[in-house]
């Protein structure tokens, strides 16, 4: 799947089922809270944090799926196309970069 389908498919999915879009602002919020849901489970699985009864069954997979989808219904809702958009942002990384890391020492 594409960016462009992905967010054809987004649309689709709110005009069909999710009634409507949230507003942006509460998007927003919702994209802060399913990032939040994902630090909570690297934490506990690749840091010192413990599990919590309730987190033995959250799964990193769902948690980025619901990012990308908020992220997505964002970019639906502010005219972002994320393909253009993702592929600016590779170029201008890999201008800004591409000594940058290759000379870090702690990378080496």
């Amino acid at each position: 799947m594409t960016l462009e389908q992905a967010q054809k498919d987004v649309d689709q999915w709110i005009k069909e089922i999710g009634v409507r879009y949230f507003n942006e602002l509460t998007n927003t919020a919702l994209l802060m809270e399913e990032v939040g849901e994902l630090a909570r489970i690297m934490a506990r699985k690749y840091g010192e944090q413990s599990y919590k009864e309730s987190d033995k069954d959250m799964n990193p997979a769902d948690e980025m799926a619901d990012i990308l989808f908020v992220l997505i219904c964002l970019a639906n809702q502010t005219n972002v196309n994320l393909t253009d958009a993702f592929k600016k942002n590779m170029i201008k990384k890999s201008e800004r970069d591409k000594t940058r890391h290759k000379s870090n020492p702690k990378l080496i």
